[in-house]
């Protein structure tokens, strides 16, 4: 057997000497915290190369109450998850973003009373250094369970008591809808419907809201609700078609929505756009370009969108680990309290990002 070496590890003490900085400057860089000159950090960068030293994790997360581990919370069904490629394309962008800066996703999915507790105790446990949260539905317990974990949200908070303050990253539902549905108007359709998406959900309400701005005075007929899935979108579609047959256009509330329209209105020889313009929501490549004929959508960039939520909550958290390391090397206590409480006094803002008319060949 090969002998193993009986070197001590290098120690902390052993990385500042070899930079020639303090123990604290040491730490400062080892543990990610800030206002610690460029030329030093690169002396003890190399100095731990060089040293071959290895930060004890334990320790690490002693002073950073850091664990390099986010919770993404998708409050759907994991049959809805899988299926929808607009899920994927959000865990993509977080997925890239949390890569970037060495922390780990944790995919938590929620479909019962049951799973909230579940999750919630999870995220309570100290597991995971936050949360980000997307897809609720107004009714959803989860943001009163999961109070004190740092979090973000994907989507327009909308539930009831304490949304005021949460930070979230969204789309500007409302106005990419009002873009859309001016579109129709300006190719001459009068008879405009609009599938729904689960009105239990911000966005759907507001894509609602955004038709109606422009459509005033629609007739009540040509709305229908659906669940932004594709068989939503054919079981709206035949609902419409049976009760306003002279209806010459569609918005829907997303792709997968609009795909079933597309479908239906083929089954019952309707010619798209010819006869039926379609538009749906979201620019979902794998949907949009795959339709019959090719859809033309609002465009909302889905993965930015995910990777902006992780970088609103990492900055979150890095200010705290800086906090915590400064007070570490100083030798005074790190700020102590729940996992929500080191954001206190520094909220990241939300963010709402513009959406674009994608014209393809459906409209």
């Amino acid at each position: 057997m090969p002998e193993q070496s009986t070197e001590p590890r290098p120690t902390l003490e052993a990385v500042a000497a070899r930079a020639g900085v303090s123990r604290a400057t040491a730490s400062r860089v080892v543990n990610g915290g800030e206002g610690v000159r460029e030329p030093l950090v690169e002396r003890v960068r190399r100095a731990v190369d060089e040293l071959g030293y290895v930060p004890n994790q334990a320790a690490r997360s002693l002073v950073t109450r850091r664990h390099d581990a986010v919770a993404v919370v998708i409050a759907e069904p994991e049959t809805r998850v899988f299926a929808d490629p607009f899920f994927a394309l959000q865990l993509r962008g977080i997925s890239k973003e949390l890569t970037a800066h060495d922390s780990q996703l944790v995919l938590l999915l929620t479909e019962g009373r049951d799973d909230h507790a579940r999750v919630a105790r999870y995220l309570a446990g100290g597991h995971v250094d936050g949360a980000l949260v997307f897809s609720l539905h107004l009714d959803d317990p989860l943001p009163g369970l999961i109070n004190g974990v740092p979090t973000v949200y994907g989507g327009r908070p909308g539930w009831s008591g304490g949304s005021r303050g949460a930070v979230y990253v969204d789309c500007d539902n409302r106005g990419g809808a009002r873009e859309a549905v001016r579109y129709l108007v300006g190719l001459g359709r009068r008879r405009i419907a609009h599938i729904t998406g689960a009105l239990d959900q911000t966005s759907a309400v507001d894509r609602l809201d955004g038709f109606r701005d422009v459509m005033v005075d629609a007739d009540p007929a040509l709305i229908v609700e659906s669940d932004f899935t594709l068989g939503g979108g054919e079981r709206a579609m035949r609902e419409l078609l049976d009760r306003c047959p002279d209806l010459d256009a569609v918005f829907a509330a997303n792709d997968l929505t609009a795909a079933g329209a597309l479908r239906v209105l083929r089954e019952r020889g309707r010619r798209v756009p010819e006869e039926v313009a379609v538009i749906g929501f979201d620019d979902m490549l794998p949907v949009t370009e795959q339709a019959d004929p090719p859809l033309t959508t609002v465009r909302q960039d889905i993965e930015e969108m995910g990777r902006l939520m992780a970088r609103l909550l990492l900055r979150g958290l890095d200010r705290t680990v800086s906090a915590a390391a400064a007070a570490s090397a100083s030798g005074s206590s790190a700020p102590t309290g729940g996992a929500g409480e080191g954001l206190v006094g520094v909220p990241p803002s939300s963010v709402v990002l513009p959406t674009t008319l994608v014209l393809r060949a459906s409209a």
